[in-house]
């Protein structure tokens, strides 16, 4: 077997049903709004066209938050790695809705691309929302958020840039914060579990869950 086909992803694969709609803002806006996967450093500054605070967001989802967040925030840029079609196509389609200058995605494994696209000491910040917890215990080895991505993701980021992740499950809650606090280059922003700052957009799942007595716990940290 190679080292290709050993390679562990940062995803598993489960396509869904791709709308009419986010088929044609895939076809029309990723050209655009999309940076190939190419395993060689990118610009972000040219990229966007101007020097300004870079936010990455691994694993956007349906890219609604992601939306939200770009458009209370312009002056930031924003790059999304995202691997699942549907979504790609449904932030395309909000980002042509929004008419978002400051959004990019890359379609690809995020871990490829920060191995290979993403400089050491260029990101501002970096989010993962709702990250699959996988809860059954045997399949805990397919989360997200481990210690190789963690240690990856903050040689990534500058001086005093954030990583901001946020769950509805409390036992990878946990995990997370202490993959977090295992990590060197990471110190915490509060003790424990920080509060949603204003920059969450509570979403309508998270304001249901909520109302039902559910839980959510954001971890905010900062590189040292």
């Amino acid at each position: 077997m190679t080292a290709e086909h050993r390679h562990i992803r940062s995803f598993v694969l489960r396509q869904g049903r791709v709308s009419n709609a986010q088929q044609r803002a895939h076809e029309t806006l990723l050209p655009a709004h999309g940076i190939p996967y190419a395993p060689q450093l990118i610009d972000l500054d040219t990229i966007y066209g101007r020097s300004a605070p870079k936010i990455l967001e691994i694993g956007f989802g349906m890219g609604e938050t992601t939306a939200t967040i770009a458009t209370a925030h312009p002056e930031n840029d924003y790059l999304g790695i995202e691997v699942h079609t549907p979504g790609v196509g449904s932030l395309l389609k909000e980002i042509g809705e929004r008419n978002l200058a400051n959004v990019r995605i890359v379609q690809h494994d995020a871990v490829e691309v920060l191995q290979h696209m993403i400089a050491p000491g260029t990101l501002d910040g970096a989010h993962i929302f709702f990250p699959d917890p996988w809860p059954k215990k045997r399949h805990h080895k397919r989360r997200l958020i481990q210690q190789p991505l963690v240690a990856l993701l903050a040689s990534r980021l500058k001086p005093g840039a954030y990583l901001h992740s946020a769950t509805d499950w409390q036992e990878y809650a946990e995990q997370i914060l202490d993959v977090f606090a295992h990590e060197p280059l990471l110190k915490n922003t509060a003790n424990g579990f920080a509060p949603r700052p204003d920059y969450r957009p509570q979403t309508k799942f998270e304001t249901r869950g909520l109302k039902l007595g559910h839980g959510v716990w954001d971890i905010i940290f900062r590189h040292v």
